[in-house]
């Protein structure tokens, strides 16, 4: 800015330092948070608002805009939407105090500026705001460092104050960080390995002594060894954690529960990639919509909504821990009733636990004491009905007494406050009458002395003769007498008892005596009634606070009946069944469904076809062929998403299904360009082909989708039947192969554990018939060109394929190529160095002897893997 700055724009100036350039700064004035500078701009242009400029006439413009207050929660959530942090800078003194201030210091009173500060830096896992938070999904935020040689992850959700520490290998960190789904990630400063978008933070911040104190100092305890046996890396996590908040918040912590360990190990493994092609809790498109939590959530809270959204992501490898969740949706599955009435009563719960995270963290109103209320009655009434009902499952005996012991608390409050306390407490007004008879008296001074306002005004109106006299109140005035012009010169006269105070374009403002004396009144009373509503806040607040932990018990309890409940709901509306869960590598399901394409198809009318699924030791390699559009992927999708249900506890779209417990699941189905980090799709599909070939255990199951079809022809198959001897003979892990290339069939001679199915199609004059039925042995063909025709590619186009197609397939048969007349190379000099460097002196000989140029590429497989085969008999 050039010239020299105002006073209000050096203090602007200090505090955008304080804020750094990576924070947009609200800075209060008034009414409105303003924007100056780069700031300006940036939020213009995500906000949609003018931006204009501040000191046109005097040295150069300032840009600037600005939001008003009582809407900022609307524009920080489509700026924290946008990626952005945003600076809270608050007047923290009244004009008052600043002139109070100026004459202590011996400055002048006219030329004063009112104090600000930044009272809060609000980001993607710092917002508590019903507002600004979306009710059905929760709001992660991890930190994350390495100490010798391990990865600590740290997590918490603010709004709801659960905290879970956890440890893993440096190659696992991006699966753990996937599963969270956190909105922001915290890291150490000059961390080389920080995962991308990370917030950077002191690297002091993360220090396991550190994290240690601050987190014994939170719960107030000597040691931490009653919460858990926790690494020095899962310290140093929870001390870059709980810095990070303590600066968010400015000196101010959140609502936290005591940290528990939470174990990767008990968890189903899946990495980003599989998250994202199975679109668990988000479509491909980033949307709810399309996803399977959307065709699954049956929960009528958002807490609910919330545990299931988790239980998704992590779903479970302990056999006990899976049938007790079970056990609990059976019990609810098989009582209609019960569960129609259970659901009906949780409809009218509140977002216990998220009001208890605002009203901890200081950021509480009385609307959230009365949702905690409200809240904590709900919980008592169902425990007390679910309490009478026999043959209680063990997970709902265990969460029974988890809802019980809030009588007093809820009396308290139900004593304290009225039905629907309002969502500020400035205006007063939600401590109950009846709890306070001071503020009753109080009340009562302050509405007698507006009956004898009203009485003053119709006594003005019988002596004056000026039926149009009102008396009325406005924030500067207060309390004034109001007639029209023409009546002003009746009250101006010495003995009118009226005194002057404002005249206004048509109409001209009294006071008076008895009007100054009844506005006094109301005044002090209507004061000391505020003053002791907000005394009786603070003091629910305190109470609140100190059973925080019970209720967040409570509040978890009440979610994971919903979750029951809704899944009870969810299987009896889709005839869903029980999954039978086991420790044997098998995986047995009968009449599968995809729960996402079958719940869109049915709103389209549409029946979808089920299919079974039978994989055990002897026959746990499946491969998959059939045409474009057939259903393979949608078959492979269905099934690994049937074993992330019943391993999360839930009913699963089958006639039946017996599920081995799985311990990782990978997906490789379909993929696109990341062009950021310089990969194309093929480079896409290859490394994550190779983190299922490096991850995968005897206990995974896998999908994977047209392997090798991102390159030549050669390339690809080459690759493709590599992967599938690599699955079959070193990983011996369920899988479902899906291919285009025909070639791999012959994998069924050698693989005694692989069979070949495929899906079934037929021409019928001329046009393609999907039927998605799955058929054991090879598919003939792929039906490629009907399937464009079916696409709308224009008939010339499909013509000529037509033709050139006759012409490969000719050259084929007279040769034994499988594109002769191309000049391709034969596939077996692609894997001749491999076979080599395991043969001894003889086979190599009779490599050598061999006329490779002369084979076809189906030849050339063959003898490669008879090669192979006596190359391991002679190492043997």
């Amino acid at each position: 800015m050039a010239g020299k700055s105002t006073p209000m724009m050096e203090q602007y100036l200090a505090l955008k330092a304080e804020a750094g350039d990576d924070c947009l700064l609200f800075y209060r004035m008034g009414d409105f948070f303003e924007l100056f500078f780069d700031d300006a701009k940036v939020a213009s242009g995500i906000l949609d608002i003018a931006l204009t400029a501040r000191g046109k006439d005097s040295g150069e413009p300032v840009p600037m805009c600005g939001v008003p207050v009582h809407a900022a929660e609307g524009y920080l959530a489509r700026l924290i939407k946008a990626g952005c942090r945003v600076a809270i800078a608050e007047q923290v003194e009244t004009p008052e105090e600043a002139r109070e201030r100026a004459k202590r210091e011996g400055k002048p009173v006219s030329k004063v500026l009112v104090k600000r500060d930044i009272v809060r830096f609000v980001t993607a896992g710092t917002l508590t705001e019903d507002a600004l938070l979306e009710p059905r999904r929760a709001n992660v935020l991890a930190a994350v460092c390495e100490v010798r040689g391990m990865i600590g992850i740290a997590h918490c959700d603010i709004s709801t104050g659960r905290m879970e520490l956890e440890e893993c290998a440096p190659e696992a960190m991006g699966a753990a960080l996937a599963r969270l789904g956190a909105s922001e990630v915290v890291a150490p400063e000059g961390w080389t390995e920080a995962p991308e978008q990370a917030t950077l933070r002191p690297r002091t911040e993360f220090a396991s002594d550190e994290g240690e104190t601050r987190l014994m100092a939170i719960h107030e305890v000597a040691t931490l060894d009653g919460f858990g046996d926790f690494s020095r890396a899962m310290l140093a996590a929870a001390g870059g954690l709980v810095g990070y908040l303590d600066h968010a918040g400015r000196g101010t912590l959140p609502f936290l529960l005591p940290p528990v360990i939470s174990s990767g190990e008990a968890r189903l493994a899946m990495d980003a990639a599989t998250r994202s092609s199975l679109e668990i809790l988000a479509s491909q498109q980033g949307e709810r919509a399309g996803s399977l939590i959307a065709a699954v959530d049956r929960c009528v809270t958002g807490a609910g909504a919330r545990q299931l959204a988790e239980d998704l992501s992590a779903p479970l490898t302990s056999r006990d821990a899976i049938e007790m969740r079970l056990a609990l949706v059976t019990f609810f599955h098989q009582d209609p009733l019960l569960r129609a009435d259970l659901r009906e009563v949780m409809r009218s719960v509140p977002d216990l636990v998220r009001a208890l995270g605002r009203i901890v963290a200081g950021r509480g109103s009385p609307r959230d004491l009365g949702q905690v209320r409200d809240g904590l009655a709900e919980a008592r009434r169902i425990r007390d009905h679910l309490a009478g009902k026999p043959d209680r499952p063990a997970l709902l005996e265990a969460l029974l007494p988890a809802m019980a012991g809030h009588g007093a608390l809820v009396d308290h409050l139900q004593r304290a406050l009225v039905p629907a306390p309002p969502t500020t407490r400035d205006q007063g007004g939600f401590i109950a009458t009846g709890y306070d008879a001071a503020l009753d008296e109080l009340r009562s001074i302050s509405g007698n002395a507006r009956r004898a306002i009203a009485a003053l005004e119709a006594r003005y109106k019988g002596e004056t003769g000026i039926a149009a006299l009102k008396i009325k109140h406005n924030g500067v005035l207060g309390y004034f007498i109001e007639v029209p012009a023409k009546h002003a010169d009746a009250l101006m006269a010495p003995d009118s008892g009226f005194t002057h105070r404002q005249t206004m374009a048509g109409a001209v403002r009294f006071n008076s005596l008895q009007l100054h004396e009844e506005a006094t009144r109301i005044g002090e009373a209507g004061g000391r009634a505020l003053a002791a509503e907000e005394a009786h806040f603070e003091d629910l607040v305190a109470t609140v606070a100190a059973a925080r932990e019970a209720i967040a018990a409570t509040a978890a309890a009440l979610a994971r009946i919903d979750v029951a409940a809704g899944q009870a709901e969810r299987a009896a509306e889709g005839d869903w069944c029980r999954p039978t869960v086991t420790d044997e590598h098998s995986l047995a399901i009968t009449g599968g469904r995809h729960p996402v394409v079958e719940a869109a198809l049915h709103k389209a009318g549409v029946r979808f076809v089920p299919n079974d699924c039978a994989l055990a030791e002897s026959d746990r390699l499946w491969l998959i062929g059939g045409p474009n559009m057939g259903g393979k992927s949608t078959f492979l999708r269905q099934n690994a998403l049937i074993v992330l249900l019943a391993q999360a506890g839930c009913y699963v779209p089958a006639s039946s299904a017996t599920i081995g417990l799985v311990d990782r699941l990978f997906s490789r189905v379909g993929a696109s360009d990341n062009l950021a980090r310089g990969r194309s799709t093929f480079m896409v599909e290859m490394v994550e082909t190779a983190a299922i070939l490096a991850q995968a255990t005897e206990r995974s199951f896998v999908i994977l989708d047209e392997v090798g079809r991102g390159t030549s022809t050669y390339d690809g198959l080459a690759l493709a039947w590599a992967v599938v001897e690599a699955v079959h003979e070193t990983i011996r892990c369920r899988c479902l192969f899906a291919t285009h290339y025909h070639e791999l069939a012959r994998l069924a001679e050698t693989c005694d554990a692989l069979s070949l199915h495929h899906v079934r199609a037929k021409e019928w004059k001329g046009e393609l018939v999907l039927l998605h039925e799955l058929s054991e042995g090879a598919a003939d063909r792929s039906y490629g060109l009907a399937v464009a025709k079916l696409a709308g590619v224009p008939p010339h186009v499909v013509k000529r394929a037509k033709s050139v197609l006759d012409r490969l397939e000719k050259g084929r048969a007279e040769t034994g190529g499988l594109a002769a007349g191309l000049g391709e190379l034969p596939l077996f000099a692609a894997a001749m160095e491999e076979v080599e460097e395991g043969t001894g002196d003889t086979l190599r000989t009779r490599l050598a002897e061999l006329d490779i140029d002369a084979l076809s590429p189906r030849e050339a497989l063959d003898v490669l893997y008879q090669l192979k085969n006596e190359a391991s008999q002679t190492e043997t």
